[in-house]
């Protein structure tokens, strides 16, 4: 009877994990994907917005494995020259898919409500958290938070006029939250004294330095008081789930 229980076990662990191969396999989120699979995605989704990839990619990968393997004629051993230059070439046209396709996403998303999220997703995890549409208005005005080594850096995005008094707001409830760390508020769009979506994420981690790695996780527990009482904010988010996707995909993971 034990050894018949014991197959039985064993046949439905066998069967489980046969099941979960196959779900991840067939999964959606980059997360359970190989990273041979995250780089063809990436490039379908990239060639969708940035046809140009199609002919850069293969080109930039193809010159600089020709460039390095005639430069190792010379030398000895040949074949170890072939093979580095190979190996560069794939290099140099992956760092060219990611450059694109980081471009390409921005392009994607660019005017859509919610898409400064985009740009936050890009900023380094282990320095900056943020949280998408903390606030916002029936009129698609935005504004997301994100903290880290620079404070505590509100961004809005929608009309400037309605965004001067919704900004204004959201930096007095964190101040008197934050005690005493720094509220920058930037207003995300192509006007003046505005930063454009493909630029904010450069802008932030340019700010000037005023927290420590602790002190961000101290900042971010005071927060959370502010946000528990915080009303939903009335905002679609569609685009934001698929930018996610994307970023993943970019970063291997």
């Amino acid at each position: 009877m034990a050894s018949e229980k014991a197959k039985a076990l064993a046949a439905k662990q066998k069967a489980d994990a046969k099941a979960a191969k196959l779900a991840k396999k067939n999964s959606t989120d980059p997360r359970d994907w190989g990273w041979f699979k995250q780089i063809v995605e990436t490039y379908k989704m990239t060639a969708k917005v940035d046809p140009q990839v199609k002919v850069l990619v293969p080109g930039v990968a193809l010159g600089v494995a020709l460039l390095v393997s005639l430069l190792g004629i010379w030398l000895q051993p040949w074949w170890m020259w072939l093979l580095t230059g190979v190996m560069a070439g794939l290099v140099a046209a992956l760092y060219v898919l990611l450059n694109r396709a980081k471009k390409g996403t921005y392009k994607r998303y660019e005017g859509q409500p919610g898409s400064a999220e985009v740009a936050l997703s890009m900023l380094d995890k282990k320095k900056w958290v943020y949280t998408a549409a903390i606030t916002a208005t029936r009129q698609l005005d935005v504004v997301h938070r994100a903290v880290g080594p620079a404070g505590i850096v509100l961004v809005g995005e929608g009309s400037p006029a309605r965004l001067k008094t919704l900004l204004g707001a959201e930096a007095k409830k964190h101040e008197q939250v934050a005690y005493g760390v720094p509220v920058t508020t930037v207003v995300m769009g192509d006007g003046a004294g505005q930063v454009p979506l493909d630029k904010l994420a450069d802008h932030l981690k340019k700010l000037p330095k005023s927290l420590q790695p602790i002190q961000v996780t101290e900042v971010r527990q005071r927060l959370r008081a502010l946000d528990a009482v915080r009303p939903k904010a009335p905002l679609p988010r569609g685009p934001l789930p698929q930018a996610k996707g994307v970023n993943r995909a970019m970063r291997g993971r």
